[in-house]
């Protein structure tokens, strides 16, 4: 075998191609695909570690001319001292060998955590996130953190430096050229890697350490097992009640059944009625995924099938924005008149409502960066005590600190329950939030609201009225 040359590694396109003779290819074996375009063998670039690793489990020598990082001479300038929390996500991390998931709620020092990750590390590193806004805030805190500038891709920016931020769809469109620049990838809000576009920019980057961040892993799809493939397995997990009182102010939910309008509730009974027939005559229990298509198609097909779709939009807006919700929302904002409150609705419609009905700032995905920018500084000083929202501030945008959360309409996500609690937690002196619930009394949103309170942070703090 002394004979044979070594087994050659390249980077291309996202991927490592692999020239080796016969001989050296059995240890190696299970890593390889061969191109017959190329002649070559192909590695899927997420498996750089794991394959070199093995080469030198095996004696096989090889020459890397793939990898285009090296050690980088990084001190934090910071002289905080990491939560015990922090520390103990930390210690599992590495412990992990540097690869896998730590989840900790919004406002408890995720990107800190991180920070320490790549001060510890020392490699060239690539920052992931999902939206404009937040490639911003990382880029911000990494700068004041390590005294050096960091890297802008995305948004119009193409710098490409040692410490980099991106974006997800940034990420995709540009990893089979960056993937072999960085030892050190971090996904934050991780929980959107898994989507089929997204996971490429995973797959495409040779960094053996990978960090995955998120408030909230948990997926109604294979996508934690992607997760674990492509970032590692679950390192250190703690929870919103776990630190309640200490890093995350003390908090209360408060779940209100509010009953339909008389007229609101026969409009509701007729509308539930016509599609839950159109259900049941097609035998559709929405017990599986496919069930939504098949209804749809079955919908666009005849007279009663888009009768049937009305009807179910005609249910759906009632349950979600039904006038003793409206009412109730103006008892609420009365009743905490002086605090800080984010009103969040499950679509823009009814958030428009709201703020022309009340008067009221409204952010949607409508909103123009510069208003958004405008309104939140607004809110942080309290001239604007109030805040309507779609789902534009579930996650992605730095809110500044309020106090009371009033969910009008929202979807039976965990995920998207527990984000908009997080949103009303960070501490303050004497602070305790609270989070209303708005739930129209003999609709579908019972069995919404039953199904996005299954999670821990709930348990503890659940009053219904």
């Amino acid at each position: 075998m002394s004979q044979e040359p070594p087994v050659n590694i390249r980077f291309d396109r996202g991927t490592l191609l692999v020239q080796a003779s016969p001989d050296r290819v059995l240890p190696i074996i299970k890593f390889l695909k061969y191109d017959e375009r190329v002649k070559l063998y192909r590695v899927p670039g997420y498996r750089y570690a794991p394959f070199i690793r093995t080469l030198i489990e095996n004696g096989v020598p090889y020459e890397d001319e793939a990898k285009a990082f090296s050690p980088l001479a990084l001190e934090m300038q910071s002289e905080f001292m990491p939560r015990p929390h922090q520390a103990a996500a930390m210690r599992n991390w590495i412990d992990g060998g540097g690869r896998g998931l730590v989840v900790m709620p919004t406002g408890s020092g995720k990107t800190y955590m991180a920070a320490m990750a790549i001060a510890r590390i020392k490699r060239p590193t690539l920052v992931v996130v999902p939206t404009i806004d937040l490639m911003q805030q990382w880029s911000s805190v990494l700068e004041r953190l390590f005294g050096c500038k960091t890297g802008l891709l995305g948004g119009g920016s193409r710098e490409i430096l040692p410490l980099t931020v991106t974006t997800y769809d940034s990420a995709v469109l540009n990893m089979e050229f960056i993937g072999n620049r960085f030892g050190f990838i971090i996904f934050d809000e991780c929980h959107h890697l898994p989507g089929p576009m997204n996971r490429t920019a995973a797959q495409m980057a040779l960094a053996p350490w990978r960090l995955g961040l998120t408030a909230t892993p948990e997926r109604e799809d294979d996508g934690e097992e992607v997760l674990h493939e492509l970032v590692g397995p679950l390192a250190y997990r703690i929870d919103i009640d776990e630190l309640e009182g200490d890093v995350l102010a003390p908090y209360r939910t408060v779940r209100l059944e509010l009953p339909l309008d008389e007229d609101e509730q026969s409009q509701y009974l007729l509308a539930n009625t016509i599609y839950k027939e159109f259900l049941k005559s097609h035998g559709i229990m929405f017990e599986q995924k496919s069930d939504w298509n098949k209804f749809i198609g079955l919908c666009a097909r005849s007279e009663t099938g888009r009768n049937a779709f009305q009807a179910y939009l005609t249910q759906r807006r009632i349950a979600r924005a039904g006038r003793g919700k409206f009412r109730k929302t103006w008892e609420l904002i009365a009743e905490h008149r002086g605090e800080r409150i984010i009103i969040f609705t499950a679509d823009n419609e009814t958030a428009y409502r709201l703020g022309e009905e009340f008067l009221l700032p409204v952010i949607t995905h409508r909103t123009k960066v510069a208003e958004r920018k405008e309104m939140l500084d607004l809110f942080r000083s309290g001239d604007y005590p109030v805040l309507v929202t779609s789902k534009v501030l579930n996650e992605g945008v730095d809110v500044p600190e309020a106090g009371v959360g009033i969910v009008l309409s929202g979807s039976a996500s965990i995920r998207e329950h527990v984000q908009r609690l997080g949103r009303i937690l960070r501490a303050a002196d004497g602070k305790k939030a609270v989070l209303y619930e708005l739930v129209s009394l003999g609709t579908s949103e019972m069995s919404v609201s039953r199904r996005r309170r299954e999670h821990r942070a709930y348990r503890h703090s659940w009053r219904k009225f």
